[in-house]
C-alpha cells in the first residue's frame, strides 16, 4: 500500500476523477494503480474563486517500487499502520493488577482501552457525573441556575473537550493518530473525521461517543465510578499505595488500593495540583496562555475566507487560524468555531471562564475564537510552582465581579475595546455566551501586558485577514483555560518521581486537546504494559 500527499484536486471534483489528478502529480505512465482512497483533504481557499482540496490518497500498485524510483521529488511512500504490540500480553496478571485511572478525558479513556486490551482491566474514577446527567447539569447552569462544581465543561464523563467543538488536528505527527481517529469512528463518530485534514466531531456526536466507549470498557471488565473525587494519596517510602476518594452526592468516603495510578485529571484540577504539590511530586511552571472570545456573524467570516464562492453549498462553514507577535509576545486564535457558541465554561464558585463550542453541522448564527496571548513562567510574581492557576483565577474572579457576579460574562465590541471605553450595546453581533453578558470594559481586568499585545496583534489579523477587524465583533471574557500552567514532572518511561504515578494528558502538561491527549494516555497504557512484561 502506497500513500500520496499534496495532490490538488478543484473543490467540485467527484470520486471519478481522483486517479486522474494522482496519475499528474506522480508522472508515472503504464501503472496500473487499484484501491484508491481519500485519507486526507485540506481546503485551500487562498487563490479564491479558484479553492482546492490538497489531499492524500493511500491506493494499491502492482509495482511499487518503481513508483517509488521515479517519485523520489514526489510525496509519495509506504502506508504505515499503528498496531498495539501488548494486545492479550497481560491477561494472566488479571485480577491481581488493577490499575487506577482518575479522570475520564480522552487520555483516561485511551488508556484504559489499551490496558484493557492487554488483558487488565483499570478502575476509572470520575469526580464528574455520567454524560447524560452531566449535560443537564450544564445546561441547567447555562439557564441561570448553579454552578456544580463537580460536573460542569470542565468535569465528567468525557473531559472538557466533551463540550467544545470536538476538534481533532494536533501538531504532532505521530502514528497513532490515525488509530485514535478510527476508534472514535467505531464508537459512534462521524466517519469524515478520517479524512479532512480539520477533523472536528461536534459535540452532539462527543455525547455518544464517550457514552460508547465508558460502556466498552464496562463490557471488558472495567470499573468506572462516577461522583467520585480523588481527596488524597496513600504514599508511603515514595511508592503509590492507594487513594482516597469521597462521593460528591452523598459524602461517603472509600479507600482504592493500586500500585499504578494513573492521573488524566485535566488541567482544571486545581486541588488536585495542590495536593501533589503537597505529597512532594516534582513540579515546574510553563507557558500558558489567556485571553477572550471573539465573535463575528459566520456569514461574514464564509464571506472573507470565500470571496464570491461563499454561497456556494459544496463549502464547509469557514475557519481561520491567525497569530502576531507585537513586542515578542505571542498572540494567536485558538479553539476557532465555525458556526458555534461562546459557552460558560467555569468550574469554581465566583470565577467566569469562556470556551467555544459547536455542533456537528457547525451552522449556528455566530463564528467564533479564542484570542490568546503568551503568559510566560517570569510573567508571574514569586516562586510559587503554582502561581500560574491562582494568576488563572485571580483572572476569573474578577470577570465574575465585572460580570455582576452572576455568571454573566464581562462583553465588548471590538471598536470600543481598542478604544479602552466600556460597551453600553452590542451591534449586529450578538452574544451568543449564556446565562448572559454584562456590556464592560475587558480593558479594566486584563494584565496590561495582555490588553496591549491584544490591541496590537487586531491590527496585524486584519492584514492578514482583511475584513477581520470589524468594530462591531464581540469580546467575551475571560479565557483561561486553553492548557495547563503547570507541568507534572515525568521520566522516559511516564513515571513521576512518586513511583507508579502517571501524570498524562492536559492536566500532566504533556498535551494540549483531544488528540494529543489520547495519543498521551496510549503512550501511558505501553509504558505501563512494557513495565509489568519486564518486571
Amino acid at each position: 500500500m502506497l500513500k500520496i500527499s499534496n495532490v490538488k484536486i478543484p473543490y467540485k471534483a467527484n470520486e471519478k476523477q481522483w486517479k486522474k489528478y494522482i496519475f499528474r502529480k506522480i508522472r508515472v505512465k503504464d501503472i496500473d494503480i487499484s484501491d484508491i482512497k481519500l485519507i486526507r483533504k485540506s481546503l485551500d481557499s487562498r487563490e479564491s474563486p479558484d479553492i482546492k482540496y490538497v489531499c492524500s490518497f493511500s491506493f494499491c500498485a502492482k509495482n511499487e517500487d518503481i513508483i517509488l524510483k521515479k517519485c523520489k521529488d514526489v510525496s509519495v511512500f509506504k502506508s504505515k499502520k499503528y498496531s498495539f504490540e501488548y494486545e492479550d500480553k497481560l491477561t494472566y496478571l488479571s485480577g491481581t493488577v488493577s490499575p487506577v485511572i482518575v479522570g475520564t478525558g480522552p487520555s483516561g479513556l485511551f488508556c484504559a482501552l489499551m490496558l484493557s486490551k492487554a488483558g487488565l482491566c483499570p478502575t476509572l474514577i470520575e469526580r464528574g457525573e455520567k454524560v447524560d446527567q452531566r449535560k443537564k447539569s450544564i445546561e441547567n447552569f447555562w439557564d441561570g441556575k448553579a454552578l456544580d462544581d463537580n460536573s460542569n465543561v470542565q468535569f465528567g464523563e468525557g473531559g472538557a473537550g466533551t463540550f467544545s467543538d470536538g476538534k481533532l488536528t494536533c501538531g504532532v505527527n505521530d502514528i497513532r493518530m490515525d488509530y485514535i481517529k478510527e476508534e472514535f469512528v467505531r464508537f459512534g463518530s462521524p466517519e469524515d473525521i478520517l479524512t479532512n485534514a480539520k477533523p472536528h466531531i461536534g459535540t452532539d456526536y462527543l455525547y455518544v461517543t464517550v457514552k460508547n466507549i465508558r460502556e466498552e470498557l464496562q463490557k471488558r471488565g472495567c470499573k468506572v465510578l462516577f461522583d467520585t473525587k480523588m481527596c488524597d494519596m496513600d504514599i508511603e517510602n515514595g511508592q503509590i499505595k492507594g487513594i482516597y476518594t469521597e462521593n460528591s452526592k452523598t459524602g461517603e468516603e472509600s479507600y482504592i488500593s493500586c500500585s499504578h495510578l494513573i492521573c488524566a485529571t485535566g488541567h482544571s484540577s486545581r486541588e488536585t495540583y495542590e495536593m501533589m504539590k503537597e505529597k512532594g511530586f516534582l513540579m515546574e511552571r510553563k507557558p500558558f496562555s489567556v485571553g477572550v472570545r471573539i465573535e463575528h456573524k459566520r456569514e461574514d467570516i464564509n464571506k472573507i475566507q470565500y470571496k464570491s464562492a461563499f454561497e456556494d453549498n459544496f463549502l464547509p462553514t469557514a475557519d481561520y487560524k491567525l497569530s502576531s507577535h507585537p513586542d515578542c509576545r505571542g498572540v494567536y486564535t485558538f479553539c476557532m468555531c465555525p458556526g458555534g457558541y461562546v459557552v460558560a465554561s467555569a468550574s469554581e464558585k465566583e470565577g467566569v471562564v469562556t470556551n467555544g463550542m459547536s455542533y456537528y453541522r457547525r451552522d449556528a448564527e455566530n463564528s467564533n475564537s479564542a484570542i490568546l496571548v503568551s503568559v510566560l513562567p517570569d510573567d508571574i510574581e514569586g516562586d510559587d510552582v503554582l502561581g500560574g492557576m491562582y494568576f488563572q483565577r485571580d483572572l476569573e474572579k474578577k470577570a465574575f465581579i465585572l460580570g455582576g457576579k452572576n455568571y454573566y460574562a464581562p462583553c465588548q465590541r471590538l471598536g470600543d475595546f481598542l478604544e479602552s471605553k466600556a460597551s453600553m450595546k452590542s451591534g449586529k453581533v450578538l452574544p451568543s455566551y449564556m446565562p448572559g453578558v454584562r456590556y464592560a470594559d475587558l480593558n479594566s481586568i486584563l494584565p496590561t501586558f495582555v490588553s496591549d499585545a491584544m490591541r496590537k496583534a487586531f491590527y496585524d489579523f486584519d492584514k492578514k485577514m482583511k475584513g477581520f477587524l470589524q468594530s462591531d465583533a464581540l469580546l467575551t471574557g475571560v479565557e483561561t483555560r486553553s492548557s495547563a500552567p503547570v507541568r507534572i514532572i515525568r521520566d522516559e518511561n511516564g513515571e513521576s518521581n512518586i513511583k507508579g504515578v502517571y501524570p498524562v494528558g492536559e492536566g500532566a502538561g504533556y498535551a494540549g486537546g483531544i488528540m494529543s491527549s489520547a495519543c498521551d494516555g496510549i503512550k501511558c497504557a505501553e509504558n505501563i504494559c512494557r513495565k509489568l512484561i519486564m518486571q
